[in-house]
């Protein structure tokens, strides 16, 4: 077994230890394509992956509103408190970080690694969830002064 394989294998099994399905399951969904030679879908999931995963992501996010659980009323609302007015601006900064992050990650592919792990052992030590990626390398392109 590759080097790569054993990183993989021990990902999950922090997933495991933590009880953290998504990171287990995505470890070893990539450690399948990894040793059932279906190696091609690497690039496909490079390219298009982090966007289906944005996708799937705002489906989930927005689904009150679909179902009609969150009314108009309710979101009319949330301009009239303080603290969703906090959580609108939030919103707002975190989107930002997001899209300063997506071009640091894409120009500079020698962090990724670094934010990688690091989202991984967040998720897995932490409970954290796996959208830290992005928003980490925003906070970073702010440090470092890349846009």
């Amino acid at each position: 077994m590759d080097v790569t394989s054993l990183i993989l294998l021990a990902m999950a099994a922090l997933g495991i230890i933590s009880s953290n399905s998504p990171i287990t399951i995505a470890m070893l969904v990539l450690l399948f394509l990894r040793v059932t030679g279906f190696q091609q879908a690497f690039p496909w999931l490079e390219k298009y992956g982090l966007t289906i995963g944005i996708i799937i992501l705002t489906i989930g996010v927005m689904s009150p509103l679909a179902s009609g659980k969150m009314s108009l009323q309710v979101i009319g609302e949330s301009f009239l408190n303080w603290k969703s007015l906090l959580a609108i601006g939030i919103g707002m900064l975190v989107a930002y970080l997001g899209g300063r992050g997506a071009t640091l990650m894409g120009t500079n592919p020698t962090i990724v690694a670094g934010l990688l792990i690091g989202t991984v052992l967040g998720v897995a030590l932490f409970r954290g969830v796996p959208v830290g990626p992005l928003i980490a390398a925003g906070i970073l392109s702010l440090l470092i002064g890349k846009s």
